[in-house]
């Protein structure tokens, strides 16, 4: 595995969109041509499965080091309310230019920290936003929480909503690791809130826990993950660190590269970790995710509808989903649009009736084949190609050619009509998946664009 972790350890994509955004063709895209994607993509869909609607709420009292998300610093809470105003005038905005009322499927608000926002306050948000929209049979709603200001009534006043699902940002453990990522929270505090969830009746409760992060050893991989299991959370997120700080704002400048652990020691807390969690009775599900027997995601996975897309895994697969707030990616299926990042220049838009948009990417149908074959592969570690399944390429023998080397160290296997990923090729799906990715193969990139692969 130590040979293979050095061969395969290069930059690369995490695919939670195909094309993925460097690579997004900007001049072909409109504001005008965005929408009719959207109409398109609705018309298609919102009758049958409903839509997903992912809110990002950008603000945090604090600066976690690790954290590569857009977020804005500030312990002023009166941000809160002109916030909010915005995010249901951009959602008005949408639904107007829609041709039916709006079933949601899914929604989820990421950060930011979500309950930086006062119970109140985000009672108004999602109150406000069935003014204009029906909840869609069998929906799910799900947030993330901080267990540091997650209160029982955040926790209730989301409850009363529709919420069931949440999920605690954990991280590790050691509080030298937490000490380098400014990310200070005791075990008691994460058991406090992830059990005035389940007292409240949250039927799944998710941790987030991270490896790779400076200074962090295999031993704190595994006391982690004991105390995790004390909680047994229904679903865990179990991921790499993405070490970018090239990129503008995210923090990551706090410690060196050198306090990172090599590829091979963070493939080993990989392994060690994976090992312990299914000893306890968690599955893996997709990439670096996992989940009991009970979980949606686990009973999605069962039944190969397992999705993947700007919100991660999901258990629903919408053909739509509309990002509200700033730095929010949309996801037409035909097509992707990213609001602004800037809180003021969001705000002067929908001051001028605009919907917020900045850039984007209109997919052509090469696109939308490889899009097929990258999430068969990230949601089911396989796919296929006609007259078997979504698409055939002129590029395949390109394609195959490149995945050669990976059948002989015995990582998937090559069929006339696809490809299967072996046990041991899941630790390196984002390289399988690279080879289908043909906007990078033919423009290589000059500078560093993704973190490493391992």
């Amino acid at each position: 595995m130590c040979s293979l972790v050095q061969k395969y350890n290069v930059a690369g994509p995490r695919y939670t969109s195909y094309p993925t955004v460097p690579y997004w063709h900007l001049p072909s895209f409109s504001g005008q041509g965005w929408m009719q994607s959207l109409v398109k993509g609705f018309e298609e869909s919102n009758a049958t499965e409903g839509i997903s609607l992912y809110i990002h709420l950008p603000f945090c009292e604090s600066m976690c080091t690790f954290c590569g998300c857009h977020k804005r610093i500030t312990k002023r809470h009166e941000v809160e309310d002109p916030y909010i105003t915005a995010l249901l005038k951009e959602w008005a905005l949408y639904v107007n230019a829609l041709p039916e009322r709006p079933r949601i499927k899914e929604l989820h608000l990421g950060g930011g920290t979500p309950t930086f926002f006062s119970p109140q306050n985000l009672g108004r948000l999602i109150n406000g936003l069935f003014e204009n929209a029906d909840r869609a049979e069998g929906y799910e709603f799900s947030f993330e929480g901080h267990p540091n200001n997650t209160t029982r009534e955040h926790l209730q006043a989301l409850y009363d909503v529709g919420f069931r699902r949440v999920s605690f940002g954990v991280q590790d453990y050691n509080t030298t690791v937490q000490k380098a990522i400014n990310r200070i929270q005791p075990f008691e505090k994460v058991a406090e809130a992830t059990n005035n969830a389940r007292e409240i009746g949250y039927t799944s409760v998710g941790h987030d826990i991270i490896f790779g992060l400076p200074f962090q050893t295999r031993t704190d991989v595994d006391q982690t993950i004991r105390k995790t299991q004390e909680l047994m959370p229904d679903r865990l997120a179990f991921y790499s660190y993405a070490h970018v700080p090239w990129i503008k704002g995210n923090g990551q400048r706090g410690y060196k590269d050198e306090d990172l652990p090599k590829p091979d020691e963070k493939r080993a807390q990989y392994e060690h970790g994976k090992a312990l969690l299914a000893e306890v009775g968690y599955v893996e599900i997709g990439m670096d995710h996992f989940a009991l027997p009970t979980d949606s995601l686990h009973q999605s996975m069962e039944r190969d509808a397992l999705h993947r897309n700007f919100m991660g895994y999901t258990a629903s697969n919408t053909q739509v989903m509309i990002g509200l707030g700033v730095s929010s990616i949309s996801d037409s299926w035909y097509g992707f649009a990213q609001n602004v990042k800037s809180i003021e220049e969001y705000y002067e838009l929908l001051e001028k009736e605009t919907i917020p948009v900045y850039r984007g990417h209109l997919l052509t149908e090469e696109d939308e084949v490889i899009r097929r074959h990258v999430l068969n592969l990230m949601c089911h570690f396989h796919t296929k190609w006609q007259p078997f399944g979504v698409g055939y390429l002129e590029e395949m023998p390109e394609i195959l050619s490149r995945l050669t080397e990976m059948e002989a160290d015995g990582l998937l296997r090559i069929h006339a009509d696809g490809i299967e990923v072996f046990e041991s090729g899941k630790p390196f799906i984002r390289n399988i998946c690279m080879a289908f990715d043909l906007r990078l193969h033919r423009n290589k990139p000059e500078t560093k664009l993704f973190s490493m692969t391992i």
